[in-house]
């Protein structure tokens, strides 16, 4: 019998922890079932993202919902909205099937399509962190992405203060997700008009 040799060992390790290799997606679902996150711009809460898992194992069903809306200041008026709902299939760890309908700001999009190797651009699963390319959820066009991992951090949530890996997306998407134990904790992005957008955990 061949034995690995311990440095060699520690060194498979590191290089696994460095790219942010994570055994996801099931290792991404939350034990309660659900992820909800608060989506704040300028200190204020302008809707929720929400995440609820259905299924056991590799095979699961995530339904996915959106709600976003920005008022102007004063005047009271709704300014802009983003809603998203969708449905994603699981079946082995693989993307089965995907459906979504969007309405941007006014601007409607509706995809429906089947079994892919991408991970879809929600971004609970941490298999995201290792992609190079990901699914649209939006239009159902492919983004490529490089992802950096800058480090471990400590993050707020709703339930307290957690340590999280940090990671910055860019290229067609640009995002900034935190991870603890494979399991999404915040994002944080730029909107067009350059404001900052954080989804905290509740």
């Amino acid at each position: 019998m061949t034995r690995t040799k311990p440095a060699i060992l520690i060194a498979a390790l590191a290089a696994m922890i460095g790219t942010g290799a994570i055994a996801a997606p099931k290792a991404s679902v939350p034990e309660s079932g659900k992820l909800q996150f608060d989506v704040i711009r300028k200190g204020r809460d302008i809707g929720d993202y929400t995440l609820k898992f259905r299924g056991k194992g590799d095979d699961l069903t995530v339904s996915v919902m959106t709600d976003v809306m920005v008022r102007v200041p004063v005047i009271g008026v709704s300014a802009y909205n983003f809603n998203q709902t969708g449905t994603e299939t699981w079946k082995n760890g693989k993307l089965a099937a995907i459906e979504t309908t969007t309405d941007d700001n006014g601007t409607p999009h509706s995809i429906r399509l089947g079994a892919t190797a991408l991970v879809p651009a929600s971004l609970w699963s941490a298999d995201i962190v290792k992609s190079t390319q990901i699914l649209n959820t939006i239009d159902g066009s492919t983004d490529r992405i490089s992802v950096r991992n800058l480090g471990t951090e400590t993050v707020e949530t709703g339930h307290g203060a957690v340590q999280a890996q940090h990671f910055a997306l860019s290229g067609d998407l640009q995002r900034e997700l935190w991870f603890a134990d494979a399991k999404l904790v915040h994002v944080r992005f730029q909107a067009d008009d350059g404001s900052q957008i954080d989804y905290v955990l509740r």
